[in-house]
């Protein structure tokens, strides 16, 4: 009945295929589908991405965070005035410097405005080669710095390039009596100085590899 195979009648024979192992020569003759031909090294190497978007979001935050304060100290603090904060710790204040950072070598506004300049090249040049996301957060931080006090020697009083830059953080003390008072900037640059620093001491590289140790290589 149905499909069923008359009795007595033999079953058609079919014959099993057994796959048959390939000879190292004919292995090495077929190409790989995974392996497009370059080494592996190359393949490594366009996996990885700049870490450049990270280098220019830092650099964008530290700059309106330094913009947006430097704005609200002009308009709410009088020149001279002190507001006491944190019980001491810190004075808001309100002053123009014409030097470096912390006020150091004023009078050399012009001369700092070209090496802010320099800097922000140098630092948009060498996001290309950037791997390392320690390296682009320092430089990240020194460039939003550099920018942001470059912008005020630029648009602000008493002429271009030789603008003050509006510094307002006093520590321990008003009028910076302790230390020399700073604005967000300044800090940001000195802070991915030491960042840099540190990577630099561990001997990581700015495509992220680890190079040699400079105190084995004075060994050495």
């Amino acid at each position: 009945m149905g499909g069923a195979a008359p009795a007595g009648r033999p079953r058609p024979y079919r014959r099993r295929h057994t796959p048959q192992p390939r000879s190292p020569e004919l292995a090495e003759q077929q190409p790989d589908p995974l392996d497009d031909g370059r080494p592996a090294d190359a393949i490594a190497v366009v996996a990885r991405r700049p870490r450049t978007r990270i280098l220019l979001a830092v650099a964008v935050g530290v700059l309106v965070a330094d913009v947006v304060t430097k704005l609200l100290v002009v308009a709410g603090i009088a020149p001279g005035e002190n507001v006491r904060v944190l019980g001491g710790l810190l004075y808001l204040t309100q002053l123009r410097n014409v030097g470096a950072a912390f006020s150091f070598a004023e009078g050399k506004t012009v001369l700092f405005s070209l090496i802010a300049v320099l800097v922000a090249v140098v630092i948009v040049r060498t996001a290309r080669r950037l791997y390392s996301t320690g390296w682009a957060v320092a430089l990240g931080l020194v460039l939003g710095g550099a920018v942001g006090n470059l912008m005020d020697r630029v648009f602000r009083a008493p002429g271009f390039l030789r603008g003050g830059v509006v510094d307002f953080l006093s520590v321990f003390a008003p009028d910076g009596r302790i230390w020399p008072v700073f604005n967000l900037a300044d800090s940001a640059i000195v802070c991915g100085g030491i960042l840099g620093a540190l990577l630099a001491l561990r001997g990581i590289e700015f495509d992220g590899s680890a190079g040699t140790d400079p105190m084995k290589a004075d060994a050495a």
